[in-house]
C-alpha cells in the first residue's frame, strides 16, 4: 500500500497573501510534505475565515495534516481549535504569533490611521480577544528576537529582546508546550535556513532542536 503523504497548511499573517511564504514552502517541499495555501482578508473577523478552513482541512482526506501559522496566522488557528476543526493526525506550530496582547497594536490603537489599518477585529485579535488553546493539543511557537522591523517605529520600543514587530514575552503563555527564540526579526525568520530546520525537526519528531530557549 503506497504511503500516504503528509500535508503542511501555511497560513499567512496580517495584510500578507502568502507570497512571503514561499521559500518555507519550497523546503517543506525538498522535505517531501504536500503544502497548501489557507489566504483570507486579515482586516475581517478571524471566526468566519477559520470556518473556511475548517472545510478546507476536511477535503484534504486522511493522511496526516499539519497547520503552520505565522503572526496573526496563529491566532487563526486559536479560533480553527475554538470550532472543533483541528486535524487529529497533526502538529501545530506557529511562527511570531503575539498569542499575548501586542505591545505594537496597542501602539497602532493610540493613533486613527493606525485604527484604520488594522481593522477593528483585527485589533482586538491583537489585543488579546481570542479563543482559548485547547489543553489537550500541543502547541509549538517559534519566536524572534532580531529587533528590526515596523513596530519598533510606531510603538515607540516594544519590551526586548523582540523580532521587530513581537516580543518575545507576548508569545509566551501557558498553552505553548514547545518554544524556541531565533536571532531573526519577524519576516526574517521565514526564510532563514535554521528556522526552516526547526520546522522540520518539530514536524518530524514533535520538539525542537534547540529546547527552552
Amino acid at each position: 500500500m503506497r504511503e500516504m503523504k503528509e500535508t503542511v497548511v501555511l497560513v499567512h499573517g496580517l495584510w500578507m497573501k502568502g507570497l512571503e511564504l514561499l521559500p518555507l514552502a519550497r523546503s517543506l517541499k525538498r522535505a517531501g510534505y504536500e503544502v497548501r495555501f489557507f489566504r483570507y482578508p486579515t482586516r475581517r473577523p478571524l471566526a468566519p475565515s477559520a470556518g473556511r478552513l475548517a472545510v478546507l482541512l476536511g477535503g484534504l482526506g486522511h493522511g496526516p495534516v499539519h497547520l503552520l501559522g505565522h503572526s496573526l496566522g496563529g491566532i487563526l488557528l486559536c479560533h480553527l481549535a475554538a470550532q472543533d476543526g483541528l486535524p487529529q493526525n497533526g502538529r501545530v506550530l506557529m511562527l511570531g504569533t503575539p498569542l499575548a496582547s501586542s505591545h505594537a497594536a496597542q501602539a497602532f490603537a493610540c493613533w486613527r490611521l493606525g485604527r484604520r489599518m488594522l481593522g477593528p477585529h483585527t485589533l482586538a485579535a491583537l489585543l488579546g480577544e481570542r479563543p482559548a488553546w485547547p489543553a489537550n493539543r500541543p502547541l509549538a511557537l517559534i519566536a524572534g528576537a532580531r529587533g528590526i522591523g515596523l513596530g519598533t517605529l510606531v510603538a515607540g520600543g516594544l519590551p526586548r529582546p523582540h523580532d521587530g514587530t513581537v516580543s518575545v514575552g507576548e508569545t509566551r503563555t501557558p498553552e505553548v508546550t514547545q518554544h524556541v527564540v531565533v536571532p531573526h526579526s519577524h519576516f526574517g525568520m521565514l526564510w532563514a535556513r535554521d528556522v526552516h530546520a526547526e520546522v522540520l525537526h518539530y514536524l518530524r519528531t514533535g520538539s525542537f532542536r534547540q529546547q527552552g530557549a
